[in-house]
């Protein structure tokens, strides 16, 4: 199992890397337009959709992102569409983890299809226009994310005693979510400290919120870190109630795109905003 998971991440890094650096941000878009029709198919399945309803709710959300980009709406999304977006994620996660998978089931099939292609094509929305903004500015977000659950996992595993949602996700712990918050916070202070000293560093989201003071900045590190796990969450609460373990098994080893996607489905819409809104 360790050995196929190693495999698939290399494939993964060899495709997303390249595109992830490159200059021209189509590369990008369209990984992740493959990546967010892969994500739509699995979200079907897991609401009890047939394997053809599955494929034209995937092919149906690229071809939207597609039109999105080939009339460069996507460009023209200002900071009211993101606070949307953000606002309705912190309420929908909040009132459906709250109510946990009973809420969810007994949800109408076709609502929770529409929250899920909702989530999914804002998604990748703000991987573009994050992409647009530059490099650094997309990978800062993408470690914040990275970050958190790495930190989160390890310290869970060494000091867990206190289940954060046991009725969702067993295995997380609120000394995991410390942990997760602490090791974002380093890498926070860590990237600033480290962009005066390379300017290669520069242009992240942690320069960015930083420029409106240390109030701004902890804050919203703090929001986007708590979103994070929400994201995840929010998925295990899906899966739970569709009776799945993975969202599928189209990466072996680590089980379905959603399972890779979960946390930062909330934390690339939410960036947006808080940048554009300090912008502003």
């Amino acid at each position: 199992m360790l050995k196929q998971r190693i495999i698939t991440a290399l494939a993964l890094l060899l495709v997303l890397l390249p595109a992830l650096f490159h200059s021209d941000s189509r590369f990008l878009a369209f990984i992740g337009l493959i990546l967010i029709g892969a994500a739509v198919w699995e979200w079907s399945r897991l609401n009890q959709l047939n394997q053809f309803h599955s494929v034209f709710w995937a092919l149906l959300s690229a071809g939207l992102c597609a039109v999105a980009y080939g009339t460069d709406t996507i460009v023209s999304l200002g900071a009211s569409f993101w606070l949307l977006i953000s606002a309705s994620w912190v309420l929908f996660g909040s009132f459906y983890l709250q109510g946990g998978q009973v809420r969810w089931q007994t949800t109408h099939r076709g609502i929770r299809q529409l929250i899920g292609l909702c989530i999914l094509i804002s998604s990748w929305l703000a991987l573009y226009q994050l992409k647009l903004m530059g490099t650094n500015f997309l990978l800062s977000v993408l470690l914040l994310v990275w970050v958190a659950d790495i930190s989160a996992y390890f310290a869970g595993r060494r000091w867990g005693r206190h289940k954060l949602a046991p009725h969702i996700s067993p295995g997380k712990s609120w000394e995991g979510l410390i942990g997760g918050v602490s090791g974002v916070f380093f890498l926070s202070i860590m990237w600033l400290y480290l962009d005066d000293v390379f300017p290669i560093l520069q242009e992240s989201v942690f320069q960015k919120l930083h420029a409106h003071g240390w109030l701004m900045f902890v804050t919203s590190i703090l929001f986007l870190t708590l979103m994070s796990v929400m994201g995840d969450l929010v998925e295990s609460m899906v899966k739970r109630s569709a009776g799945a373990k993975d969202s599928s098994r189209l990466l072996p080893g680590h089980g379905g795109v959603l399972d890779r996607l979960d946390a930062m489905l909330p934390v690339l819409p939410i960036a947006m905003m808080l940048i554009l809104y300090g912008a502003s």
